[in-house]
C-alpha cells in the first residue's frame, strides 16, 4: 500500500495540491483574464477592460467601454452579462471576463464571447445586448 500512497502524493504534490501542516487546502485561484485586443469601428475604439470595479462598477468583466479612437475619452460604458457572486466563495474564482470581441453585420454590431463560451451581441445603435448562447468549447 505504500507505494501506492507515495505515487499519489507524488501527483498530488506536481499538481500543487498538498495540504499544508495544518492540513488545510491552498485556496484555488483563477488564471489571469484572457487579454481581448481593442477593436476600433467607425472612430470609436471599444475595449474590454479586465477589472471594471477599478471603475466602481459592481462585478469584474462583463462589460464594453467604448472610447473616442483619437482623444482617448469614454463616451459609454455597457454591462453584456451580469454575473451572480455567491458571498460565501472568493469573488475572484467567480468573475468570468470576456473572451473575444469581433465587428459583426458590417459594423453595426459587436459579437462578444465570454470564459464560459456563451455568446453575446451588442447592437451599437441602441446598445441593446442579444444572448446568443453557448458555443462549442474544446
Amino acid at each position: 500500500m505504500k507505494p501506492v500512497r507515495a505515487l499519489l502524493a507524488a501527483v498530488l504534490l506536481a499538481a500543487g495540491t498538498v495540504a499544508g501542516a495544518g492540513g488545510e487546502m491552498p485556496a484555488g485561484k483563477r488564471v489571469a483574464p484572457p487579454a481581448v485586443a481593442p477593436l476600433t469601428l467607425h472612430g470609436v475604439r471599444y475595449e474590454a477592460p479586465p477589472d471594471t470595479r477599478d471603475f466602481g462598477d459592481d462585478q469584474a468583466g462583463g462589460y464594453l467601454v467604448a472610447r473616442d479612437a483619437r482623444s482617448g475619452r469614454e463616451l459609454w460604458r455597457q454591462r453584456i452579462y451580469a454575473t451572480a457572486y455567491d458571498p460565501k466563495l472568493e469573488s475572484d474564482v467567480q468573475d468570468v471576463f470576456i473572451a473575444s470581441l469581433r465587428a459583426g453585420r458590417g459594423g453595426r454590431t459587436l459579437e462578444i464571447t465570454d470564459e464560459r463560451g456563451r455568446r453575446y451581441t451588442l447592437h451599437l445603435g441602441s446598445r441593446a445586448v442579444q444572448e446568443q448562447g453557448v458555443q462549442n468549447r474544446r
